[in-house]
């Protein structure tokens, strides 16, 4: 039967995995349906956002659900953030640029220049600390409209402050001006994009359905990849060469820091990179201090046998990796690069 303005229709609105049946007449207004909403999940309607198939509400608050292309038994997912969580974003984000700010004035101040016929280490010093606050993410902005946007800062401000990735940056001397999220449902086919050689560089933080985040390494590899981007455009082999090489120094600074044998200078094993090209070199740092198998059809394999059987299965995991992550990311064909 259809449904006339005396006939109720059945609205499904999913919100952070919960689901919320709402029975509304069509010809009333989408105000209303707006506030229902928020007397079952404290989101202002200022903050709601509504994903459905069909025609979009207009931004008249005038237009009635009929208008908007809401008819009976929709399915309607809603992002949006409550006013206390938005508080809560807004007060940690007001204690970390205060910090920031803070350090900022503290690098900025003149150090007592010395003279020395030698090195001079106070001015060795202020020169490190200039270029650590320069090679860096300036800022850091997660997507408010989506939910939990607190947590999603807290990932990015975790990938801004991992000691491999700042490694790689005052390596390479990278500078990426705001670090931010790709939003699943406006970009599904996309995980990465780097905006004007590192103006932004947005990730795929949250899983498709918005029930969580993707895993931290898997988010980080896109950065890698992004990053490169930092210096060429194409995925071409010059491409390939700097991604697969910052890839190999995020995995091998982890291990040197976890083995005790980091420099804080870089060291002789950062001071040259061989190879300059090839996944084998990268893959060789997961493989390595794995012992034979004690056990099973592959027991007789030599120590040799088994870690060359391990690294050609991790190239091929870290080249079907990366070519998942060229396939997603938008930074090549995007006239911005």
């Amino acid at each position: 039967m259809s449904n006339t303005p005396n006939n109720p229709i059945s609205i499904n609105v999913a919100f952070r995995g919960q689901n919320h049946v709402l029975s509304l007449l069509p010809d009333s207004a989408l105000a209303e349906l707006h506030a229902r909403l928020e007397e079952l999940t404290e989101v202002p309607p200022s903050l709601q956002k509504l994903l459905y198939k069909g025609k979009k509400p207009s931004a008249s608050s005038d237009v009635t659900l009929g208008q908007a292309g809401i008819k009976d038994g929709i399915k309607i997912q809603m992002l949006g953030s409550t006013d206390k969580e938005l508080d809560g974003m807004k007060a940690v984000e007001s204690e970390n640029q205060r910090r920031e700010r803070i350090m900022r004035e503290r690098a900025l101040k003149a150090p007592v220049k010395l003279r020395s016929t030698g090195s001079d280490p106070i001015s060795s010093f202020s020169s490190s600390s200039s270029t650590s606050i320069q090679y860096r993410f300036h800022d850091m902005k997660a997507l408010e409209h989506l939910p939990n946007p607190a947590s999603a800062l807290a990932l990015l401000r975790r990938l801004s402050e991992d000691s491999a990735i700042k490694h790689v940056m005052q390596q390479h001397k990278f500078t990426v001006g705001l670090l931010t999220e790709l939003a699943p449902h406006e970009h599904p086919e996309l995980l990465g994009l780097n905006e004007n050689a590192g103006q932004a560089i947005k990730l795929r933080l949250r899983t498709d359905k918005y029930d969580g985040f993707r895993l931290y390494s898997e988010v980080r590899r896109v950065l890698c990849h992004e990053l490169t981007h930092n210096v060429w455009g194409d995925h071409d082999e010059n491409f390939k060469a700097l991604n697969s090489r910052l890839n190999r120094e995020v995995a091998e600074f982890e291990r040197s820091v976890k083995d005790g044998t980091h420099h804080l200078s870089g060291g002789p094993a950062y001071d040259v990179y061989q190879p300059s090209l090839d996944l084998e070199g990268e893959a060789r740092v997961y493989t390595l201090g794995g012992g034979a198998p004690s056990s099973g059809p592959l027991s007789s394999e030599t120590q040799e046998e088994r870690r060359q059987r391990v690294l050609e299965a991790t190239m091929n995991r870290l080249r079907k990796e990366e070519e998942e992550i060229e396939h997603s990311c938008g930074t090549a064909n995007s006239t911005s690069t």
